[in-house]
């Protein structure tokens, strides 16, 4: 477990408040503030004061953290963000904290002093990056400078408080060795896998959220061809594709406050088709654009590689259905159809109970037959003896 500080007492609490004051007042005289002379200010609070001045260093210093915390960071958070072995921090109102670690999840003795001060944090976390979080705008999501991404929800939609959801970026690049190593695949399916890529195979990966999806993407990545160029789509760009110099990496966006100046995901991929891609790569496809990355895969682009939510390979392709019908009029039997020719194949990933994510069937895509779906699995995941081939 993650060692944290007991709750502060009342009294503890009136203090910092009146530290945070002062800090505010002290730093009325200057235009900007950096983290470092932030620092020397919150550290000058102190040693100026009565209360303060005689504490050890050690205590002082601690102080001084926390005090920096609350203001510059996210406060009793902080440390879940500081440790590197935590990718995932749920904050379920100001009582409820947890955090992922090793692919298993753990309750946190961290609370937050009340909603409000769980708000204002909120608040003032999504004002810095200049993203719309207040009453008419309950919802929203923010991607960090180190790619972690953050989500919040704010009463009354959260009835309970605040909800808050950071999911972390550690960092670490994995490659096709280090999956096999963890037993997230096998060599025979990586070996598969590889050349689908090199040979321009379009190929679908899906799973549930968390389980991997985007990681085992960028690591398939790194076997497109150097001399190619990949244009990348994302609602949050997390994708960090690997050794591609001809990059290019589009974003979507919200609407403003007055509701104009969204850039969807579907008006991504269309601009991609004039950037002369060999491929276009799709974080993820959860809606209607769905049908504007159908049509990109029957003009001339195939080899891309996506990411959605489903819970097999043949389920992933009924959700393409849905979602192509929902922004085309084509008919379902031509939408099957060109899906059909437009997918190669598919690779669904799983989290098990104790955390370990691993593929758990590799399938490739038929010609229809009777108005249905026709996929052969290639490789299977078998208790006790893991992924096979079928």
């Amino acid at each position: 477990m993650i060692k944290t500080k007991e709750k502060q007492t009342e009294k503890e609490d009136i203090s910092l408040s009146e530290l945070t004051t002062m800090i505010l007042q002290a730093m009325h005289s200057y235009d900007e503030v950096e983290d470092s002379t932030f620092k020397e200010i919150i550290a000058d609070i102190i040693n100026s004061s009565d209360r303060y001045a005689r504490l050890p260093l050690e205590e002082k210093r601690d102080l001084a953290i926390t005090l920096f915390n609350r203001m510059r960071r996210l406060d009793i958070l902080q440390p879940l963000m500081d440790d590197p072995a935590v990718t995932e921090i749920m904050v379920n109102g100001p009582e409820h904290i947890f955090y992922e670690k090793g692919g298993r999840l753990f309750a946190s003795e961290l609370k937050f002093e009340s909603s409000s001060s769980l708000e204002q944090l909120i608040l003032h976390f999504f004002s810095t990056a200049n993203r719309p979080l207040n009453e008419a705008f309950p919802i929203a999501d923010l991607r960090l400078p180190d790619g972690s991404r953050a989500n919040a929800v704010l009463p009354p939609i959260a009835p309970d408080g605040p909800i808050f959801t950071i999911r972390k970026f550690t960092g670490i690049r994995p490659d096709i060795y280090s999956l096999m190593k963890t037993g997230f695949i096998t060599k025979e399916a990586a070996v598969y896998l590889s050349h689908a890529v090199i040979g321009k195979k379009t190929i679908f990966l899906c799973g549930g959220t968390g389980s991997g999806k985007t990681t085992f993407l960028n690591v398939l990545s790194a076997f497109i061809p150097k001399n190619e160029r990949v244009v990348t789509i994302e609602d949050s760009a997390e994708l960090s594709l690997q050794g591609i110099e001809n990059l290019v990496r589009l974003e979507s966006r919200l609407p403003g406050p007055d509701g104009h100046g969204g850039i969807d995901i579907g008006q991504l991929i269309r601009t991609a088709l004039r950037m002369r891609p060999d491929r276009i790569v799709v974080g993820e496809v959860r809606g209607s654009e769905a049908a504007d990355m159908l049509h990109e895969l029957h003009t001339g682009h195939p080899g891309s590689l996506c990411t959605g939510h489903a819970n097999s390979c043949y389920e992933m392709l009924e959700r393409l259905v849905t979602m192509v019908m929902a922004g085309s009029s084509l008919p379902y039997d031509a939408v099957i159809r060109q899906i059909a020719m437009g997918v190669d194949i598919l690779v669904h990933i799983t989290r098990g109970r104790s955390g370990r994510r691993f593929v758990d069937e590799i399938s490739e895509v038929g010609p229809i037959t009777d108005n249905r779906f026709q996929i052969s699995q290639i490789f299977s995941f078998k208790e006790g003896s893991g992924l096979v081939k079928t």
